[in-house]
């Protein structure tokens, strides 16, 4: 009796195909939550920008409804296109 091996790619997520860690939703309820703070932006790894942010709203105030309306704004985009335009291609502002 011959027994069967498992395959070797069942045993991986997607079937063998690389696995993208996709960061949307938590850098959209961060961005939501605690946009002044910068926060999604240095979950993405942008800490310029976080840190321009930070900077926007101690003097004008701007940090938190640019940080609503990026959370708002990665929420509504795909997984692949969030994962392409924010994590691949590294576009920092909305």
């Amino acid at each position: 009796m011959e027994t069967k091996k498992p395959r070797e790619d069942w045993n991986t997520p997607n079937y063998g195909r690389p696995v993208q860690e996709n960061k949307k939703v938590i850098c959209g309820v961060m961005g939501i939550l605690f946009g002044s703070l910068g926060i999604h932006k240095f979950v993405l790894g942008y800490t310029k920008e976080g840190i321009l942010q930070i900077i926007l709203n101690i003097f004008c105030g701007l940090g938190g409804l640019i940080g609503f309306i990026e959370g708002i704004v990665y929420l509504t985009k795909t997984d692949e296109d969030f994962f392409q335009t924010y994590q691949m291609n590294k576009k920092g502002w909305l």
